[in-house]
């Protein structure tokens, strides 16, 4: 994955964390982010399909956690947001000719499925709530 949705998800997330009880607009947000908040707007809507969230719309209306930052691991927000591998894509070489060529999408699938697990489970032991409370 190399892009910034991990990056930017995690930055909601602790926005909410932080003003618990508080409706905080998605323009607010993306401000903060210094983004569009289209792009904000784009990730509300997958943190609510995941249930993390709740809306409510209007002149007083936004964002705010559904549910506890405790219960949010990072592992959670990584598969959220997860488009590919930690590591990219595979190789689109399959020339069955070339004796590397034939054999590397099988072997970096391995690898790609390792590193992937190495990360979620690293990320699996540190909550939302944990990020949270580096910023006092």
């Amino acid at each position: 994955m190399n892009n910034t949705r991990f990056a930017t998800v995690i930055h909601i997330l602790t926005l909410l964390a932080k003003f618990p009880g508080q409706w905080l607009s998605s323009e607010w947000i993306a401000e903060s982010i210094t983004i569009n908040p289209v792009i904000v707007r784009k990730e509300l809507a997958v943190l609510h399909q995941m249930g993390w969230i709740v809306s409510k719309k209007g002149k007083e209306g936004g964002t705010m956690l559904n549910i506890s930052s405790t219960k949010i691991s990072m592992a959670d927000i990584f598969n959220a947001v997860k488009n590919s591998n930690v590591l990219g894509k595979k190789n689109t070489c399959n020339d069955t000719k070339c004796v590397v060529g034939k054999e590397i999408n099988k072997e970096l699938e391995k690898l790609f499925e390792e590193t992937d697990r190495i990360v979620i489970e690293s990320l699996s032991n540190k909550t939302l709530q944990e990020f949270v409370d580096q910023f006092q």
